[in-house]
This record gives structure tokens, sequence and C-alpha cells, in this order.
């Protein structure tokens, strides 16, 4: 589907104004506004992954929510759901403000077809493409922490062959006094690494035990 009367930019996409509200997004094309999220109403373009991107990010989701699931049939009271590119809202009084994870773990949501907001979300989770650039992951990862997300997992992938080389968990860290006299931390909140994974050196897979507990053998995440 085209867009009527709209010209392209100096990259192939569609020249749109540099911010926009959720309203305006959602008339667009899905194949166009699927490639879009919204930093506070800013239109910020996010590339589409490899097949190996799609791929082994399908494989961490399905890993992550087959342990939600069985954490879920034995306790009940602690619902929690794993999604891949799904929106996480920022601000609970619009929707021009939010992120697109790669995958994501939230709580089970009181009602059917909600949005997930931030305080829904204990872990998200990005698998790193070749076209990814650090400040644009830095960028990014600065979002979930500021957004106060617990947890984020962070996957490198490796060539020939193909597949998963490191997966990295990384926790909410928050500074909540001063560093030296008179000064504070310029981010109060940031992610610290706590755990990692490389399939040389683990061979049981990624295990981990929280926000539940997790066990993603290796062959599960094959391409």
């Amino acid at each position: 589907m085209s867009i009527p009367h709209m010209t392209l930019d100096d990259k192939g996409r569609p020249d749109l104004p540099e911010y926009m509200t959720w309203e305006e997004l959602v008339k667009l094309p899905d194949h166009i506004a699927g490639q879009i999220e919204l930093w506070e109403g800013r239109v910020v373009w996010m590339r589409t992954g490899t097949p190996e991107h799609q791929q082994f990010r399908n494989r961490l989701w399905y890993g992550l929510d087959r342990s939600a699931r069985e954490h879920r049939s034995t306790n009940p009271e602690q619902c929690w759901i794993a999604n891949s590119e799904t929106n996480v809202f920022l601000d609970r009084s619009h929707k021009n403000d939010f992120v697109t994870p790669d995958f994501v773990v939230y709580r089970c949501l009181p009602k059917e077809f909600e949005y997930v907001h931030f305080d829904d979300v204990v872990l998200v989770g990005e698998v790193l493409s070749p076209s990814n650039t650090e400040s644009e992951i830095r960028a990014k990862k600065a979002r979930y922490a500021d957004a106060g997300i617990s947890m984020y997992w962070e996957v490198e992938l490796a060539r020939e062959p193909r597949g998963i080389a490191r997966v990295t968990v990384s926790a909410l860290l928050s500074y909540t006094e001063e560093l030296f006299s008179g000064i504070t931390p310029l981010k109060p909140v940031h992610y610290v690494e706590i755990a990692e994974w490389k399939p040389e050196d683990d061979p049981d897979g990624i295990r981990i035990s929280v926000p539940f507990p997790i066990h993603i053998p290796w062959d599960e995440l094959e391409f």
C-alpha cells in the first residue's frame, strides 16, 4: 500500500514529520508503522532485522515463554507472560512515548487486549544486529533504565557458523546518595551486568532464577 502525496527520504523511507502522535502513527500502513517508535513524540526508525535476527529473537522469546508458563502452572499467583516485539508504553496518560523490545516479559494484565506499560514489565531484551550502532544501543538501554524496568537481556550473535555467541543479563541499579559532596550521578539509574552465558563455557545453557526460574538449553536456540 502506498501513501498518497508522501515523498521518500534519502534512505527510501516515507518522509514523515519529526514528531507524530500515536493517533497519527496508527493511520500509517502497518509495514511502515511497525518500523517506528515514538520517543516522547519524536519519530525514531528501527531497522528491520535480518532473518538470523528474527529467528534468534523468536528462539529467546519461546524459551522465556515456556519457562514462564511452567512457573505459572505451579505458582498461579505469579503470572508472567513473555512476548516478542510488543510495544511498551512509557506514560500512562498518552501513547506518544513507547519502545519495542525484541522480547519482553510482563505481568499478566487484568483485562484482555490491553496495552503493555512500563510498570507492567519486569524484563526486556535486544538481539544485536550488525546494523546496530553503539549510540543506538546505549540510547535504547537508557530508556529502559529510566522507565524502571528491572532486567535487561542483551544477545550477541556469532557468524560462521551463525548462532548465539553470548547472552548477558543486567539488573537495574539506583544511586540514591551523593557520590561526593554536592555531586550526584548524571544518570541516577543504570544497568549493571549480573550474569553471562556462552555456549563454550556454559554447556547447560541459560539458567537463572529471576524473575522466575528460567532454563533455556542451547539446542533450543539453534538457527
